[in-house]
């Protein structure tokens, strides 16, 4: 399956043109829908995926393919309007405030972070503390001690020094969750505040982050889910709506934002990569994060198996809300692989016209943010430069933005990998 999903780099950000996604109406229970039936998906597949999810605990699992609703699954009395929550799955919607944030001019990534919560709100010495930045929160690298005896006590005395910001990855939810002090203090709202002035308003995704011991925890409605989901793979698009326009960001988002775990975006886990760490531990395991789950998937990921999967590829968000899985570990788990290898139907969407390459046609050129290529239906291309240097990797429709703004100005080729076909082009 994993062949038919090619790696997705988020600098692309492209919309396919030639098929707008459906968005739902921000109010009501409206929402439009994609029989399995003409998806090419089997009945004894989806069958048997029902069985397993009822059998891991889940409440609330759907698929959506260009914004519709394929499947849509409740049990235990759960229905589309019941209430769950996240856990840290909703790290991925503070990333997405941040960037919204930023692109009103709140804040910076590189700001320190005791410039909006105030000195002393670490133990360390001051010139240790402002050297701890808003990208170091959403990273999480922000050297903080994870091993004290409550990682979750955002208390000054709960947090202490044992690596230079930048140096070392450790997944920590106190620094995280005083990213909602960092949001309310450069907003001057707090973030439910935000939330709903600024995407509720604009999406109908609705619900709030509300205390749990230490922790702030966001609550929604599965159909909510769906809708950031959705937000997310449109990049912050919505129904022309531009949520969040910062293309920068938003490639930030979803690719690796350290060295040390390859897999981890801005508080999104990414697969695809070359290794990747685990909650709790200090080494790097071999390869993909779910070796069975497209190669392109970003994913925000909660505790008991809160799950937003987001394939660029296919055009399609899964989420799952549930009680705990047979297969629990804090962030991802052997659930998503499990869940994946049941998934694997979905490249039925994918068997037609994978890879099939006509004249190519890349335009403007010279290019300064965008280059368009047409004669294309379906295919993963790379863009290297003329000394071999590869800086882009993706995949894309016909039509497809490809955004090149991250390339420095000089001489590329743009190559289909299969079959191989090379076109040049001047980034300006």
């Amino acid at each position: 399956m994993r062949s038919l999903f090619i790696v997705f780099i988020a600098c692309i950000g492209f919309n396919t043109l030639a098929q707008s996604s459906y968005f739902p109406p921000i109010s009501g229970n409206t929402w439009a829908v994609e029989s399995p039936a003409n998806l090419n998906w089997p009945s004894d597949s989806l069958a048997s995926l029902n069985q397993f999810l009822q059998n891991e605990n889940t409440k609330a699992f759907i698929i959506l393919v260009d914004g519709k609703i394929a499947v849509e699954w409740y049990f235990d009395n759960f229905t589309q309007d019941s209430i769950w929550y996240w856990a840290s799955a909703g790290k991925s919607l503070t990333s997405f405030l941040v960037g919204m944030a930023m692109e009103q001019n709140a804040l910076q990534l590189n700001d320190p972070v005791s410039q909006y919560l105030g000195q002393g709100w670490t133990s360390l010495s001051q010139p240790a503390e402002d050297s701890i930045q808003i990208i170091h929160q959403l990273s999480m690298t922000t050297g903080l001690d994870d091993g004290v005896s409550n990682s979750d006590c955002t208390q000054p005395s709960c947090l202490s020094f044992l690596a230079t910001p930048g140096t070392r990855w450790a997944y920590h939810n106190a620094p995280y969750t005083l990213l909602h002090d960092v949001l309310s203090s450069a907003l001057g709202v707090t973030v439910n505040n935000f939330i709903l002035n600024n995407l509720t308003t604009s999406t109908g995704i609705t619900g709030l982050f509300l205390p749990v011991g230490d922790n702030e925890v966001f609550f929604s409605t599965p159909r909510s889910m769906a809708r950031f989901g959705l937000l997310a793979l449109e990049n912050g698009v919505w129904d022309g709506d531009t949520i969040l326009g910062d293309a920068n960001y938003i490639q930030q988002m979803a690719q690796p934002s350290q060295s040390i775990n390859e897999s981890y975006g801005y508080l999104w886990w990414l697969n695809g990569q070359s290794s990747y760490m685990l909650p709790g531990l200090q080494f790097a395991f071999p390869g993909s994060l779910v070796p069975s789950g497209p190669s392109d998937m970003y994913m925000a990921l909660g505790m008991n198996d809160q799950k937003i999967y987001v394939v660029p590829s296919s055009k399609m968000v899964v989420i799952r809300m549930g009680n705990p899985t047979s297969a629990v570990v804090p962030g991802p788990s052997g659930f998503d692989n499990d869940l994946w290898e049941r998934l694997s139907f979905l490249e039925q969407q994918l068997t037609q016209s994978v890879n099939e390459v006509s004249d190519i046609v890349i335009f403007p050129s010279p290019a300064s943010e965008f280059i368009q290529v047409d004669g294309v239906s379906r295919g993963d291309f790379t863009i290297y430069d003329i000394s071999g240097k590869i800086w882009l990797r993706g995949s894309l429709y016909n039509g497809s933005l490809i955004s090149i703004e991250g390339l420095p100005a000089g001489n590329y080729i743009f190559q289909m990998n299969e079959p191989a076909i090379q076109y040049p082009f001047v980034k300006s």
